[in-house]
């Protein structure tokens, strides 16, 4: 029998689920689809927030990718970390849970996404804790809970301001997001811990900017930040973090933030495949970005695959045709492109012609904690409960399967009425004392 053609996608996150669902049943039946991705399910990073402020159960963030790829016949999903591409032999190396393998291809996408970069604030690595996965938002929400259950147990008193003071470094949307999210969870759990003082928690938000939310409008970033505010959280513009070490964070005009815990919603920095590509084709990256063409195939000379090598989400430089930019590293923007080469995979395996991509955003949003939101949809500036409420709506509609859309609303609905949930999780093998 003669073995299928593959077509490879490297990347289980918001682009490469939309290409999936927008490919999987329309290939010929001598082609069979393989995702490779170096985690079982794909995070919905927008939400990851509202992990750390207890506002939706961990596992709602995330979605198994087998639930959604179904695997078959003519579709296979292998969960490894990519080390290499072979473009001359087309094929992908990888670490999987049998150890290295070889995954041989005759159409690629890479949709990897980027990595969190940890080494552009000296102390950051060592004493901050970053929000780029769900591991990271429990972590986040732990450590507010043991500064809680610290300062009950300690007598000094600047000792307990200390461990009570958080620090959130970045003023976009996961910044905002986060500090919303967290302040209205210590707030919201505070009676159960009756040693504890209001004024010994302090929330700072430390923004290098003139505005918080730079994205959207000025008025909604004034808007962001009266809300913040008003709930006790310090906003710090125009202040750029220079180090951060076990006590606190130092400014870029040597103030002092003091404050145990220091999160880090900023920095990121693309994946290393990205620089192997570069050297192995010899095509300069774009910012850290793969050049694709504006269909989106990646723009090479040396591409002898029958398919031929594609780049989408936040690995690739995509261009708009709708302004002639560069598509921003979000989350629509991805959803889009993998829709789009979806249909250019289809085109192109027809023998017509792949169509340039073009999207007109609807709108940016960010949730600020409970019942508090900010939105800009078709150019109109929304904020407080209906921008919450048209937040969760989206991402509701984005989560895969009718089952997990019906937790997810059962357990938002709860938390509408009820005080979030104080469990600090711990991940660890028994053993014996």
């Amino acid at each position: 029998m003669k073995p299928k053609k593959s077509l490879v996608i490297v990347g289980g996150g918001f682009g490469g689920l939309s290409l999936v669902n927008g490919i999987s049943d329309q290939l010929p039946d001598e082609w069979e689809l393989v995702l490779i991705s170096e985690e079982s399910y794909t995070t919905f990073n927008p939400m990851l927030a509202e992990a750390v402020g207890a506002s939706i159960m961990p596992e709602h963030v995330i979605a198994p990718l087998r639930e959604v790829i179904r695997p078959n016949e003519s579709r296979r999903f292998i969960m490894g970390m990519v080390s290499d591409i072979d473009v001359v032999g087309q094929s992908v190396s990888c670490e999987a849970l049998i150890g290295k393998m070889s995954v041989r291809y005759d159409g690629l996408v890479l949709a990897y996404g980027n990595r969190a970069r940890t080494d552009f604030i000296p102390g950051l690595a060592d004493h901050a804790l970053p929000l780029k996965t769900i591991g990271d938002a429990l972590e986040i929400r732990n450590a507010l809970l043991r500064r809680l259950a610290r300062i009950e147990l300690d007598t000094d008193r600047e000792k307990r301001r200390l461990l009570g003071s958080f620090i959130i470094i970045g003023g976009g949307f996961s910044g905002v997001e986060v500090a919303g999210e967290a302040v209205d969870f210590v707030n919201g759990i505070l009676h159960y811990y009756p040693n504890v003082e209001m004024d010994e928690i302090s929330f700072t938000l430390v923004q290098d900017l003139p505005t918080l939310l730079p994205e959207l409008p000025e008025k909604l970033g004034q808007a962001a930040r009266k809300s913040l505010e008003k709930r006790g959280v310090t906003v710090l513009l125009g202040a750029r973090a220079k180090q951060i070490d076990a006590q606190g964070v130092i400014l870029h005009d040597d103030r002092r933030i003091d404050g145990r815990t220091v999160i880090c919603t900023i920095g990121t920095k693309p994946n290393d495949i990205n620089s192997r590509l570069s050297t192995a084709l010899d095509i300069p990256l774009e910012r850290g970005r793969l050049p694709v063409g504006r269909d989106m195939r990646l723009r090479t000379d040396k591409d002898q695959s029958e398919l031929g090598i594609w780049g989408l989400g936040d690995c690739a430089a995509v261009v708009n045709t709708t302004n002639g930019t560069v598509s921003p590293p979000t989350a629509q923007f991805a959803v889009r492109q993998g829709a789009q080469l979806a249909k250019n995979l289809k085109a192109t395996l027809s023998g017509t012609k792949a169509a340039p991509f073009r999207y007109t955003s609807r709108g940016s949003m960010a949730a600020m904690g409970h019942l508090n939101g900010i939105a800009e949809v078709f150019g109109l500036a929304i904020a407080g409960l209906p921008a919450w409420l048209l937040w969760r709506a989206y991402y509701l509609l984005l989560m895969p399967t009718f089952g997990r859309k019906v937790r997810i609303f059962v357990e938002w609905t709860w938390g509408m009425f009820f005080p979030p949930d104080i469990t600090h999780f711990r991940y660890r093998k028994s053993q014996e004392l």
